[in-house]
């Protein structure tokens, strides 16, 4: 039988834009869009990429899920064109502000309602606030194993093997399903264009968009009201420099006066 594979994919902020465009809102401490332009997540899109490869290699239906607002709409269709079979949107504005077992919270509740599942793909870390918990937080809200910095991932006798990154090297694993992986990028999961027949297709299909009434969420686990990890301020240092002229009349001299100023400023 196919795998059911889900997969988490959330937008950001794209975290190519030049320093110039990058604004913080001093009062939700929040990056600011402005005309900046939204994608998926990285590491969620080699997760997604990931998925793909283990749907054409030996069946899978892929399943997107995403949280967020109207624009999200964008990224799950993005990942239809890529490959995905289905998209879910959950846009409901009291997760506002979740911390990441808020996130963890809803993503389970949303699993759970969309059907069987198999394996559940993440990055193995977001693009915008390099949040690393979240994984790891929904694979125990599930109860399923977890592994981190994934890949790649293999299916051989009824098992998952995963090819996991380690300090000195990779390391590989043999795992039972369900279980939830977060994927690190690789040179053999670059996320691919989508063709523009499939462009078409995915901006026709419907998505649906649920809300905390459909998932039976627990009002005590969302929101910023009961988020545990509290951001108290968020800025862009600030860097000054200076010039300062080495004068000298040979460059014999100009380099002995140089010597002599970094000796002085105990840089060397």
């Amino acid at each position: 039988m196919p795998l059911n594979i889900v997969v988490c994919i959330k937008q950001i902020i794209d975290p190519e834009i030049p320093m110039s465009q990058f604004m913080i809102d001093p009062r939700t401490k929040r990056q600011v869009q402005g005309n900046n332009p939204l994608v998926i997540s990285p590491y969620d899109a080699n997760a997604l990429e990931v998925a793909i490869q283990l749907k054409e290699k030996q069946g899978a239906n892929v399943t997107a899920i995403s949280i967020g607002g109207a624009t999200a709409m964008t990224a799950l269709k993005s990942a239809l064109s890529m490959g995905a079979h289905e998209a879910i949107l959950v846009n409901e504005p009291a997760l506002a502000g979740s911390d990441p077992s808020g996130i963890a919270h809803v993503l389970a509740k949303t699993i759970r309602k969309a059907g069987a599942y198999d394996l559940i793909l993440t990055g193995c870390e977001s693009g915008d606030w390099a949040d690393r918990a979240v994984p790891a937080l929904l694979a125990e809200e599930l109860e399923i194993g977890y592994v981190g910095y994934v890949t790649r991932i293999e299916v051989k006798d009824g098992q998952v093997v995963v090819r996991r990154v380690v300090e000195d090297g990779y390391e590989l694993i043999e795992a039972n399903t369900p279980l939830l992986a977060a994927v690190s990028s690789d040179e053999t999961n670059t996320p691919r264009y989508a063709k523009l027949r499939d462009i078409m297709t995915a901006a026709k299909k419907t998505i649906p968009v649920w809300k905390t009434a459909d998932l039976g969420l627990d009002p005590e686990r969302i929101g910023a009201g009961a988020a545990k990890v509290a951001i108290t301020d968020v800025y862009i240092p600030v860097k000054e420099s200076k010039c300062e002229m080495i004068e000298g009349n040979t460059p014999e001299e100009k380099a002995a006066n140089l010597a002599a100023r970094l000796r002085q400023l105990k840089l060397i």
